[in-house]
């Protein structure tokens, strides 16, 4: 999954403003955080970190 299909093609966004906002929210709280990440071995950051 990516971020385009995970987010951005399953909501529809009044105006730049509204888009900004929820993809800022979206990789700072989901994605950052709890999705798996290649570059450490398919961990969450979370999971790597302890």
């Amino acid at each position: 999954m990516s971020l385009k299909k995970e987010e951005v093609y399953t909501t529809t966004y009044l105006n730049f403003e509204e888009a900004n906002r929820a993809l800022f929210n979206y990789i700072v709280g989901f994605y950052n955080r709890n999705r798996l990440h290649s570059s450490i071995h398919y961990f969450t950051p979370q999971e790597f970190e302890n």
